[in-house]
């Protein structure tokens, strides 16, 4: 059977589109901005994941270069003492510079004010002397670059129990500020192990123990994020050594100035000391 051939039928005219729908001009595209985009507080004690624009080829942080992986990821951190704003600034290969201000919330630290004078003890010039040794190795261990990675990972809590001390908690001696606790302490059983909370590398593992720290240990996590842990009974890594997240890397004990079995843990970025608690999270049951 034979199918007749169809009519012919004229095509319709295409609408003309409207502003709306148009094409965007290479003008339009041009005003996409690049932008920054961070996670974590903003806060005192704190510290922030982030990407940079596209194109970044230079990026500081309140003036201080800040060093950006080569995918565009960086970090940067708020010490305890950190003041209400901080400002980023990303320079493009193109020649522009593209900025965000930071506006840093405060935070209510444990202060217990005492009316009496701070107790001031008697060191001797031998005690000073090994004091300023010790020093000078933790000042050389955390200028370590190591390439560490542990930076990008979410934090673990090298051992979990009660909480006997705050970070940023201070006394105030009739009227005069002592030094601010400076990480937190987790009071467990002298034994009881010690994890890495995230990859690293050992870049001080004191053997004899540290007039006030006693057997130190201390890892990079890279981008200038390292942890130290105080008063270890034991320590079974060494300098140099790659840790992955999770890894037994000591135990507690109470050596250095320690009146109990307990844990200091701090985190200091670059000159910044921050808050374990906000970086791990909240403390969870004991195992």
């Amino acid at each position: 059977m034979k199918v007749p051939a169809a009519e012919p039928v004229a095509p319709s005219p295409l609408p003309t589109p409207t502003p709306s729908e148009a094409a965007p001009t290479p003008a339009a595209t041009q005003q996409i901005q690049p932008h920054f985009t961070l996670t974590g507080p903003i806060t005192q004690g704190g510290a922030l994941l982030g990407t940079a624009p596209e194109g970044t080829t230079f990026l500081t942080f309140d003036g201080e270069s800040i060093p950006v992986a080569p995918d565009g990821r960086f970090l940067i951190a708020f010490d305890r003492d950190a003041g209400d704003s901080a400002t980023l600034v990303a320079r493009l290969r193109d020649g522009r510079e593209i900025r965000k201000e930071l506006t840093v919330s405060p935070r209510a630290w444990r202060i217990e004010r005492i009316d009496s004078l701070r107790p001031r003890s008697q060191v001797s010039d031998a005690w000073r002397r090994r004091r300023a040794g010790e020093i000078e190795q933790i000042v050389a261990a955390r200028a370590m670059q190591t390439g560490a990675e542990g930076w990008r990972q979410d934090f673990l809590w090298p051992v979990t129990g009660r909480i006997s001390g705050l970070f940023g908690a201070q006394r105030v001696y009739g009227g005069e500020p002592a030094s601010y606790h400076s990480g937190i302490d987790i009071a467990r059983p002298s034994g009881t192990p010690v994890l890495a909370p995230a990859d690293g590398v050992v870049i001080l593992a004191a053997e004899q123990p540290f007039s006030l720290e006693g057997h130190l240990l201390m890892l990079d996590h890279g981008m200038g994020l390292n942890s130290a842990f105080l008063h270890l009974s034991r320590i079974d890594v060494k300098v140099g050594e790659h840790i992955r997240r999770g890894q037994r890397v000591g135990a507690i004990g109470q050596s250095g100035s320690a009146t109990g079995p307990h844990l200091h843990w701090s985190l200091k970025w670059n000159d910044a000391r921050i808050d374990p608690l906000l970086i791990a999270g909240p403390m969870p049951a004991a195992q």
